[in-house]
């Protein structure tokens, strides 16, 4: 079984990981960057380990995203981010790394509130009308 859910380096959602490590599901990373959001690529604590081994803060998110067991999946239309999305495998972040990454949790979303129920209607609303726009041409 998979999820997908928000998770990136200031919404780690800690406890569903252990939830879903406990009940064999498989986390997917929906915005494993926050798309951004809140400096996520300008983030200094990412940028000085990304240093300790020439990496970008992308590379040194995704890496964090592999170890910790949550499967990314990009998306990416220029051939030089592919590349670098790829280039993660030949590094591996250290205890005190992952520890300290942990520690930029800050459990909030990027983008709503998923447990507000009024927030929910409001997205789905949203979709369902850009769907209708969608087929009227």
């Amino acid at each position: 079984m998979v999820n997908q859910m928000e998770v990136h380096i200031f919404n780690q959602q800690k406890q569903l990981k252990e939830y879903a490590d406990k009940y064999d599901i498989q986390i997917e990373a929906w915005a494993p960057f926050g798309e951004g959001r809140g400096g996520t690529f300008d983030n200094d604590v990412i940028r000085e380990i990304g240093k300790k081994y020439d990496k970008t803060t992308a590379q040194v998110m995704l890496r964090w995203h592999i170890q910790r067991g949550i499967v990314v999946i990009l998306k990416s239309t220029h051939k030089e981010s592919m590349i670098e999305n790829y280039n993660v495998f030949n590094f591996m972040l250290t205890d005190d790394e992952m520890q300290t990454i942990a520690g930029l949790d800050t459990a909030t979303s990027s983008f709503f509130s998923h447990q507000d129920p009024k927030m929910v209607e409001w997205f789905v609303q949203m979709v369902e009308e850009r769907k209708k726009r969608g087929n009227k041409g």
